[in-house]
């Protein structure tokens, strides 16, 4: 089940005490001749939530339309970090205990934020993760579960990006956002669909993390061999079975940058228009500097700027 236009304008009110409605800047990238090729990049500035990432949105989206009774029993998420820090953070806002199932390879900098936030973190294996995923429950937690994407409350809220967007740049030609479960990129595809159906819509995956390239190409779900990589906020081994059909129906493709290219695309908006990003983040930018996108006003969702600063020098000394 996908939310529908009024769901997501309903989400816009919903949300408007967690989340900030986030500015849409340009790249400040002339000197790359972009204007030349016929672009126009922009970026969508969801790193500058109060959790550093859009996570905040569909979590707090969620939340209010959860009963307080069920609220008052805790509530549990299975997140590599930013949904947990979406909804710890709402959840502390609200009174409520919050449980986050976290894999045992999540970066150090997101368990101590999501700690910070008051959640208790569960550190488990990949395959306990994912399971717990799939059965929206951990054994012997209890509590409402705040799926990270396959939930058409948490879409409903994401899709509010879309709004932002279509208000700030009516004649956008095409939004790239980075595709991790895919309740991003499904939420502003379908906020798209209603209001701007000839403005395409893509998800950014990034090369040796990119399940939906490869279902969408086979025409079902396959599990690829993922190789980890700095860009730890997207990518997987496969994708959800009822995600990939939601995004047929959505999406224009998926766009897959190699990894070094997701690198220099975060170092080019930190040089240039001093926003640091986290590697999801940065790999729509990548892929819209390749000119996958095609040509005109291109839209980027920057989804996420919690990345470890250690991890940033390294990027930078091997610039």
């Amino acid at each position: 089940m996908l939310p529908t236009l009024d769901d997501i304008r309903a989400a816009a009110a919903a949300i408007s005490g967690a989340a900030i409605r986030t500015p849409l800047v340009r790249l400040d990238a002339t000197d790359d001749r972009l204007e030349a090729r016929g672009l126009e990049i922009y970026l969508k500035l969801e790193n500058l939530q109060p959790i550093g990432a859009f996570k905040i949105r569909g979590a707090a989206n969620v939340m209010a339309h959860t009963p307080p009774a069920d609220l008052a029993r805790g509530v549990l998420t299975a997140s590599a970090g930013n949904m947990a820090q979406g909804v710890a953070w709402q959840a502390r806002q609200l009174g409520v205990p919050c449980t986050v199932i976290c894999p045992d390879s999540a970066p150090e900098t997101k368990i101590r934020a999501i700690e910070k936030l008051g959640a208790r973190v569960l550190r488990v294996t990949y395959e306990e993760w994912w399971r717990a995923f799939a059965e929206r429950s951990f054994p012997g937690i209890e509590g409402t579960f705040v799926h990270a994407f396959d939930d058409p409350w948490v879409m409903a809220g994401n899709g509010t990006i879309a709004l932002e967007i279509l208000e700030d740049l009516p004649e956008v030609d095409a939004i790239l956002t980075p595709w991790g479960g895919g309740g991003l990129t499904c939420g502003v595809a379908v906020a798209v669909r209603e209001l701007k159906p000839q403005c395409r819509v893509y998800a950014a995956e990034v090369a040796g993390a990119a399940p939906l390239a490869a279902a969408l190409e086979a025409g079902s779900p396959q599990v690829i061999d993922y190789q980890p990589s700095f860009v730890d906020g997207i990518g997987s081994k496969t994708v959800f079975p009822q995600m990939l059909e939601r995004a047929r129906g959505l999406v224009a493709g998926s766009l897959v940058a190699d990894v070094d290219a997701v690198a220099q695309a975060l170092l080019l908006m930190l040089e240039r228009n001093h926003t640091l990003a986290e590697g999801a983040g940065a790999a729509p930018v990548a892929c819209a500097l390749a000119g996958m996108a095609g040509t005109g006003k291109i839209v980027c969702v920057v989804s996420g700027g919690n990345i470890d600063l250690e991890e940033v020098v390294q990027l930078i000394a091997g610039k």
